[in-house]
């Protein structure tokens, strides 16, 4: 499977053949039907596990109790450098998934529900917020959560894939350093608290 979604981020959906994932692997094309139906069966199974994941890392933000603004900043902080540090572990799928990978119409479909879980997760942190009387109850929950995941695919795009700027390279950040910054943009910038 990693060597499919490197394959997959690096040359395309349509242009990477199973014969390059096993020639790679070092396996009989007899092997990878062991495991998987087709070429489209092992993308699925790198997308559902890709959502999984992504998903655990979202919900460690989940709101349990009331906190300050400055509470909310940190939390914000740590699972966005969660979701940054996955992003850079995890860099074919992020590729994959943020860019595109010329896929069929059923890759294409799981990619945008990935992405749409993610900000259905995010929609859900607010909420919590909400009822906890930590964000105002009238803040347009769909809206904000759009944005926010609209600056994190941004973000993690530009950080990992490009482009490099001479007066200043996100490329050369940490996943820590980018979690600060788009915490404080998110709350003092998007949310407006």
């Amino acid at each position: 499977m990693s060597i499919a979604v490197e394959r997959f981020a690096k040359y395309g959906y349509r242009q990477t053949k199973i014969s390059d994932i096993v020639g790679q692997a070092g396996v009989a094309q007899g092997t990878f039907y062991w495991y998987f139906k087709s070429k489209e069966a092992v993308a699925l199974e790198i997308i559902a596990a890709g959502k999984e994941r992504l998903l655990q890392v979202i919900g460690q933000g989940y709101r349990k109790q009331v906190g300050s603004v400055q509470d909310m900043v940190q939390s914000s902080q740590m699972l966005l450098g969660g979701l940054f540090e996955f992003a850079r572990e995890n860099r074919y799928l992020m590729e994959m998934l943020l860019t595109g990978s010329g896929g069929d119409e059923t890759i294409r479909k799981a990619t945008h529900e990935t992405r749409v879980a993610m900000e259905e997760a995010f929609r859900r942190n607010m909420r919590r917020a909400i009822e906890l009387k930590m964000l105002p109850e009238s803040m347009n929950v769909e809206v904000r959560s759009a944005l926010l995941m609209s600056l994190i695919e941004g973000v993690v795009s530009r950080w990992l894939f490009g482009p490099v700027h001479p007066e200043g390279n996100l490329t050369e950040r940490t996943a820590e350093e980018l979690a600060a910054e788009t915490a404080r943009f998110e709350f003092f910038g998007l949310l407006g608290v």
